[in-house]
């Protein structure tokens, strides 16, 4: 979604987020599948999801780069066209690798979306040009962020007007140094890696540039208190939150 108030993020931290979706660590309800974030758009939380980029240039929801641990298929997500993953069923279930237009259509508005863009150096130009025109034509609040500073760079210029993050861990010097350096590509907010709170970079962006910054993966009580502690919101997976009012 093109937003003109992009900087206004309060939707963003406003209710938990769902790690993949409100799935049941993949034994009915598996991860990035419509069923799960139908299931999440029931109980009101925003929902995470993970993009890759297919052999015909549609983006597709799925972490892996690997089909295997989702599939039970050998080979690569990038090697395959949007329609024959559409075709596999994810487990043992009857639901399928869905496009990223699909589960838009599936959410339709409903709660936030936060779009992960995972990258395979190489083999991914367009990727970020293929969520960014899925969103053009979306109504609802959603938002991109990646791991990899190739694809953060083609964010402001491949889908203007998306909020835009950066997915990020660690807490060594030289790791912080690099999420500093990306700060100058016009990043909205930042997905840290609740273990490594507290940091300075964190702190940083919070407190100096008034950024938000939510949490993933949040599991356990601890997770949970290092979130309140030092970020705005979570990213959670395997219990379900009390989601804050919409």
């Amino acid at each position: 979604m093109v937003d003109p108030a992009r900087h206004d993020l309060s939707w963003l931290t406003a209710r938990p987020i769902a790690h993949r979706g409100l799935h049941d660590l993949n034994r009915r309800c598996w991860e990035n599948t419509l069923p799960a974030f139908e299931a999440a758009c029931a109980k009101g939380y925003a929902i995470e999801c993970d993009v890759r980029l297919a052999a015909d240039g549609v983006a597709v929801v799925f972490h892996d780069a690997e089909l295997e641990r989702l599939t039970g298929r050998p080979g690569l997500v990038q090697d395959h066209m949007a329609a024959e993953l559409g075709a596999m069923r994810v487990g043992e279930t009857d639901a399928c690798v869905p496009s990223l237009s699909q589960a838009l259509a599936c959410v339709a508005g409903r709660v936030p979306l936060v779009i992960e863009l995972k990258g395979a150096e190489g083999a991914d130009a367009g990727l970020v040009r293929a969520v960014g025109r899925d969103l053009a034509a979306y109504s609802g609040r959603a938002a991109i962020m990646s791991f990899d500073p190739w694809l953060v760079r083609r964010f402001s210029t491949d889908a203007p007007g998306v909020p835009a993050g950066l997915t990020a861990m660690g807490t060594q010097t030289e790791e912080l140094e690099k999420h500093f350096s990306m700060l100058a590509h016009d990043i909205d907010f930042v997905s840290y890696g609740v273990s490594d709170l507290p940091n300075p970079f964190v702190a940083f962006v919070r407190d100096r540039l008034a950024m938000p910054v939510i949490t993933w993966t949040v599991r356990t009580p601890d997770d949970i208190a290092r979130t309140v502690a030092f970020a705005d919101q979570m990213t959670f997976e395997g219990f379900e939150p009390i989601p804050d009012p919409a």
